[in-house]
């Protein structure tokens, strides 16, 4: 891996990783919660998480507030390294940004992934069926977020200082989600599986299944048992779903 860009952070590198799985978070998350993933995949694959601006090691930068300029920054940094196999998972407001990450590779002409993990988020040309939110004032924004995804730490509604910092990430990350405009265009030219919790209020089974019609290739959906944050009670079963797919694409040498 050559590339220093801030976008993309290296779990472990792994010399003779044959796929690069590249993750990207959702909503106010940072890459580290894919810092144990690499201990439960293949030895042949090395994980890269993306470290948008705005959290984490990041939480002093200002975050994207549009999902293809953050899809775009992605790419360019990704671009000069797609030397090997690879597949791209996003979560909730990742699987967005990945959606049109490879969308912006394969207009480029650019290696192709293997795969797109596209988890917990409705089919991009499927409208957001809940009202918009990031122009709520601070407290009404934190109340709506936990009542849809019960996601916002009690440390932060206890810290000012905190609260403060991490504000205008979750800011920028719900205005990505509530901006977003479908805009049709060419299937991409690998598999897709949408993936989400059986127990999810938000993102239920009907949101997930149009994500078939985003790929000239094959299509499946999965549930695995949990709600819209299923793939923390359920990381072992969802990396051993994965590793099954990510080995596929090292057999056929995509």
């Amino acid at each position: 891996m050559t590339t220093s860009n801030p976008l993309i952070r290296c779990i472990k590198p792994r010399e003779n990783a044959r796929i690069r799985l590249y993750c990207i978070p959702y909503a106010g998350g940072g890459a580290s919660i894919f810092r144990l993933w690499q201990e439960s995949l293949p030895s042949i694959v090395e994980v890269h998480s993306i470290q948008l601006p705005g959290r984490e090691n990041r939480l002093m930068e200002t975050p994207f507030d549009d999902a293809r300029e953050a899809a775009r920054a992605v790419a360019d940094a990704m671009e000069p390294d797609l030397d090997r196999s690879y597949a791209v998972f996003g979560h909730s407001m990742g699987a967005l940004i990945a959606f049109e990450l490879l969308r912006e590779l394969q207009s480029r002409e650019a290696r192709q992934a293997g795969y797109l993990f596209a988890s917990a988020f409705r089919a991009p040309q499927v409208p957001n069926p809940d009202p918009a939110m990031h122009d709520l004032p601070d407290a009404e924004l934190l109340d709506e977020i936990d009542r849809r995804y019960d996601a916002v730490p009690a440390a932060a509604r206890e810290s000012e200082e905190l609260l403060e910092l991490i504000l205008p990430g979750i800011r920028g990350d719900t205005t990505v989600c509530d901006s977003y405009s479908y805009r049709a265009g060419t299937p991409l030219a690998c598999p897709i599986a949408a993936l989400g919790g059986e127990s999810d209020p938000i993102v239920r089974p009907e949101l997930l299944e149009p994500w078939r019609e985003h790929t000239s290739e094959a299509f499946d959906l999965t549930l695995f048992p949990g709600d819209h944050f299923y793939l923390q009670p359920s990381q072992a079963e969802l990396l051993k779903w994965i590793s099954t797919r990510l080995l596929t694409i090292a057999n056929d040498g995509l």
